[in-house]
């Protein structure tokens, strides 16, 4: 793991607000120390899950987005060290693992042009490796016994978690998706518009189903795509469940469980699914916060969820300046998929 920037228990410190009477996640989470080998700390501690950071634009520039995804993972470590400990989640659950060392791909980026073919290619290269890193880390993470939990970056990540969670498993996963776009685009060399499509073509993607596309941004091929592969893939529409309301929230969501749920799978969070949080494609219409949040506790409630990953969240691209209130939307999603994945070992 020679790319990754551990989190230290100074870094906890420095971020986490004190406050006399109130115990803070940032106080009871769990970091490695430096003389600890990463594998046998995973291995003997008994937290359960590991947050991962993956602080990166550049799939989505690669897919003709907007920058600004990089931003995430250091808006939400902030918002997450500062929710409360208490019966409802505790932060002795979590081992920040810490981020990935994206800087020398950043810094290539900077004289790139996207609408120039070299230069776009030079990106998705760039993006390749990423993908070999993230897969690697993940891997650890999963064989390890551990739940990862992904902060950042682009959608184009959404590879390196399968790929990593299957070698992890030893075996393809399934996945379901929370997006307004399938990200199943063709193999055009890698970005965030076709993560999922390089898993499925590569062995590593089973099942796939997409939550939530919106007609008005989903391309026909894609949509010719999808229908000759609907025994492995199915989606729903925004449109379907909130516009023209033929279907129902929790109704689809039971739907998209039973066809995933025979084995282990990915929970994939887009946030340009929700209007007007600062993302590679922000949004006017889509589902409420609350749904979200819905949604991500059904998926976590059950054995087989494996991962979550929340990306395209882009703080730095809020011109209100309320750059922490992507961070701590952030912070919510990732302890109702704490809670819920508790309330499996509960007792009856």
């Amino acid at each position: 793991m020679e790319k990754l920037i551990r989190f230290t228990a100074s870094d906890l410190s420095k971020i986490t607000n004190y406050r006399s009477g109130e115990v803070k996640f940032g106080e009871k989470m769990i970091t490695i120390p430096k003389e600890q080998e990463i594998v046998s700390f995973l291995q003997s501690c008994e937290s359960k899950f590991v947050l991962f950071g993956i602080p990166e634009d550049i799939g989505v520039r690669a897919n003709y987005g907007r920058p600004g995804a990089n931003s995430a993972w250091d808006s939400a470590i902030k918002s997450i060290a500062n929710i409360q400990h208490n019966r409802f989640c505790k932060g002795y659950q979590i081992i920040v693992l810490g981020a990935l060392d994206t800087s020398e791909e950043m810094q290539a980026i900077e004289s790139l042009d996207f609408n120039v073919t070299e230069d776009r290619k030079k990106m998705c290269d760039l993006v390749s490796k990423i993908d070999k890193e993230v897969a690697h880390i993940i891997a650890t993470i999963v064989k390890a016994g551990k739940t990862p939990i992904v902060i950042g970056g682009g959608h184009n990540n959404a590879y390196g978690n399968i790929k990593g969670t299957a070698l992890g498993k030893g075996k393809p996963i399934n996945a379901v998706n929370f997006d307004a776009h399938s990200d199943f685009r063709i193999l055009e060399g890698r970005h965030s518009g076709n993560g999922f499509s390089y898993a499925f073509e590569e062995g590593f993607l089973k099942k796939y189903f997409i939550f939530g596309l919106h007609h008005s941004y989903t391309s026909k091929s894609v949509l010719d795509k999808l229908k000759t592969l609907k025994e492995r893939v199915l989606y729903n529409t925004y449109d379907s469940m909130k516009i023209k309301r033929t279907k129902d929230f929790d109704s689809e969501m039971q739907l998209a469980l039973d066809f995933i749920n025979n084995d282990y799978y990915g929970v994939e969070i887009d946030l340009d699914s929700i209007p007007n949080i600062p993302c590679s494609a922000m949004t006017l219409s889509g589902f409420s916060v609350e749904e979200l949040r819905q949604f991500i506790y059904f998926f976590g409630n059950h054995t087989n969820a494996a991962y979550l990953h929340i990306c395209e969240g882009a703080p730095s691209l809020d011109h209100e300046k309320n750059n922490h209130l992507v961070g701590k939307l952030i912070g919510y999603l990732v302890t109702d998929f704490i809670k819920a994945k508790n309330e499996l070992e509960l007792p009856i």
